[in-house]
């Protein structure tokens, strides 16, 4: 059962996440946004920064995060699953950015499958990019400098060393720590009990996703496709035909697809079954090197899909993790259709409102010109 208070106080803190990311990005507003272009940019940038804080879109998200938090906390349960006291304390001086063995580094997985050549049939469907041969030329000197001629070696005074940035120490961590407390709950009335909460869920999250996907393998079967992405399947019909009677494919792409792939033929490189929606990928995984489809509906509209290739490939540490999170999340979704989970729809007039953006940051004002960054009541946080 998830309490009015809980889910108060977790709207809250989500809602303060969500402005101090605005506040950020106007941050970097007021350092680059001199230039019409790029202040057109974050102007879009924080409208939509803006709009993660309506009531019903983030009162649902946190709906649905503490629902899954408690499947999560019931499936760890039967499965033996904890958080030990020193995983705890591991976690929340990591959730401030402390790391008492220093800062992690990101590990690297060398693929274990070499990546094909193109086929003879992969050959006649799509020109390989060219190979740059590097070429040796001289770097040009800036018009006022000119050439010494004889290279002369004189005496130069000693260079003061560069000045290092003080290391985060254990002290400045509690001190990070007491001052995030104090600040949540005389600001957001969310307690130090209900923070460590948020981290735990985090922490045995992470432990029961580990479970879950332990099957996951970093090889998986991936298609080369390109594909033509049109409004309706009358359309996609009539640029079916057009490829049957022997158009190029890119050309015709770039004159009628509506995806931003247009500008590249249509090519959308290597992917896995899960990377794409599931009415593209059960076609374009049964087809055969070289072949066009039927007209292919999905959310997105009518698609001609051609495979250009078909292998067995490593995926890259961001693609690997990426289908680790799909596959929990869609083991979540599961778990929950399965459950007795009842809701309430008296839940949209319980979200609160606050904290909010200050009327004089929002996207119109950097029209007027952009006004000092205000003080975030909280640290950053990761």
């Amino acid at each position: 059962k998830i309490s009015t208070k809980e889910f108060q106080a977790r709207v809250r803190y989500a809602r303060q996440g969500a402005v101090n990311r605005y506040m950020q990005t106007y941050q970097f507003a007021q350092m680059f946004g001199s230039d019409p272009n790029t202040l057109q940019y974050f102007m879009s940038s924080l409208q939509q920064a803006a709009a993660q804080l309506d009531a019903t879109s983030i009162g649902q998200g946190v709906l649905d995060t503490m629902i899954g938090d408690i499947l999560i906390r019931q499936e760890a349960e039967q499965r033996g699953i904890t958080v030990s006291d020193e995983e705890m304390e591991k976690g929340v001086q990591e959730f401030f950015a402390y790391y008492a063995e220093g800062t992690p580094t990101p590990t690297v997985v060398a693929p274990t499958v070499a990546p094909p050549t193109l086929s003879a049939t992969q050959l006649a469907l799509v020109s390989p990019t060219p190979t740059m041969t590097p070429t040796m030329t001289a770097t040009p000197l800036p018009a006022d400098v000119t050439p010494t001629p004889t290279l002369v070696v004189t005496p130069t005074a000693t260079s003061e060393p560069e000045p290092t940035a003080t290391p985060f120490t254990f002290d400045m961590f509690e001190n990070n720590y007491d001052e995030a407390v104090t600040n949540l709950k005389t600001g957001l009335d969310v307690s130090e009990a209900q923070l460590r909460d948020i981290i735990k869920s985090s922490l045995l999250r992470d432990k029961l996703k580990a479970v879950i996907t332990a099957d996951v393998e970093m090889t998986q079967e991936q298609v080369w496709a390109r594909h033509i992405l049109v409004a309706d399947e009358a359309t996609a019909q009539d640029v079916l035909l057009r490829l049957q009677n022997g158009e190029d494919f890119a050309a015709v792409a770039a004159e009628v697809s509506t995806d931003g792939t247009k500008d590249y033929g249509g090519d959308l490189g290597w992917f896995y079954r899960e990377k794409m929606v599931a009415e593209f990928s059960d076609v374009a995984f049964t087809m055969q090197v070289g072949e066009l489809s039927q007209p292919v509906q999905s959310e997105h509209g009518w698609h001609i899909i051609q495979v250009l290739g078909k292998d067995t490939r490593s995926l890259s540490q961001q693609e690997y993790d990426q289908l680790v999170e799909l596959k929990f999340s869609d083991w979540l979704e599961e778990k929950r259709s399965s459950s007795e989970v009842e809701t309430f729809d008296i839940w949209m007039e319980l979200v609160p409102t606050e904290p909010s953006i200050p009327v004089e940051y929002l996207p119109e004002s950097l029209m007027q010109g952009l006004p000092t960054q205000p003080e975030i009541p909280l640290p950053n946080q990761q």
